[in-house]
């Protein structure tokens, strides 16, 4: 089984059309994450590699991720495409949710959070580091985010850069023409930002989306349960029976139906999901092998989702 690749935009790189969020190695003690053990961790960060994703993605704000990764991959560095994030409290306490009044997108901390990350990772360089929580264009020029950014990138230590952006401030940063990646929240059952995605494609940007399978509450036991991402509107649930959805499956789960809807849409270059089970891992390697969902379906469940067809 081969996991298929996609170019992430301007920066002209392959990466897997399914790539690791490496949230879910943040700890139990943070943000009530699993309790994986060290050894654990390890065996499932390798087999990731083994079936082929290149994509990696962590952040400060993730717990232990960082340094499970750096002790666990730190010599198979030239397999994988890193990225992490910027702007993020340098620690955090157990049990403290990382939310946008705790970061600080100045250039002292932005600097600080990549070295950091490159100790933590065992690495002389990101391939790409992203501006976490997607704050304002004004408050990034307040900061000097970006000139900080550009400096880390002239001096070897980030090689791309990128936003991990959201509706209200996600235009704005596409209008500044300075990211080379947009890490934007995106699923059949959460598509707010579905043309937004096409846009950041159309600059040449390359786009990763997060929440590919909606956290996976389409599976049995979720039962719907994720919110909608402008928090108001239909719920995941509402969404799925005013479209009709299950009508479409022939034979998918609701989970395999809401992974391949996002890896059909052409702009997407890949998906993180995160999992500390390597059981999910493996069904989701197998439901991203099958591809994209059939032309015929796809262009129906956008229309029934009330999504515009893709040009």
């Amino acid at each position: 089984m081969t996991l298929p690749s996609r170019t992430l935009g301007r920066t002209g790189v392959e990466v897997s059309v399914l790539g690791y969020g490496a949230m879910e190695l943040r700890g139990a003690e943070y943000m009530g994450g699993p309790d994986i053990s060290d050894a654990d961790a390890g065996r499932l960060l390798n087999e990731l590699l083994d079936a082929g994703v290149t994509l990696i993605d962590t952040s400060i704000d993730y717990g232990h991720s960082e340094d499970l990764i750096g002790r666990h991959l730190g010599a198979r560095r030239d397999e994988y495409f890193l990225a992490s994030k910027c702007g993020c409290p340098p620690s955090l306490p157990p049990g403290v949710m990382p939310m946008p009044d705790t970061h600080d997108f100045g250039a002292a901390n932005v600097r600080a959070g990549v070295e950091q990350s490159l100790t933590r990772l065992r690495t002389d360089h990101l391939d790409l580091v992203q501006v976490h929580l997607s704050p304002s264009r004004s408050e990034m020029a307040t900061g000097g985010t970006i000139e900080t950014l550009e400096a880390l990138r002239a001096e070897g230590k980030v090689r791309f850069l990128g936003m991990s952006g959201t509706l209200p401030n996600l235009p704005g940063h596409l209008a500044m023409d300075v990211f080379d990646e947009f890490q934007i929240p995106y699923s059949a059952l959460q598509p707010e930002h579905d043309t937004l995605i096409s846009d950041a494609a159309r600059a040449g940007a390359g786009v990763i989306v997060r929440g590919g399978t909606a956290r996976g509450t389409a599976a049995a036991d979720k039962n719907f349960t994720v919110q909608p991402l402008s928090g108001s509107g239909p719920s995941a649930l509402d969404r799925w029976q005013a479209a009709r959805l299950d009508e479409l499956l022939d034979g998918m789960s609701r989970h395999e139906f809401v992974l391949r809807f996002t890896i059909s849409h052409p702009a997407v270059a890949s998906t993180i999901v995160g999992t500390a089970d390597p059981e999910h891992f493996r069904a989701n390697v197998a439901i991203v092998a099958r591809g994209p969902l059939p032309a015929d379906v796809y262009a129906e469940a956008r229309k029934r989702l009330d999504l515009a067809p893709i040009a």
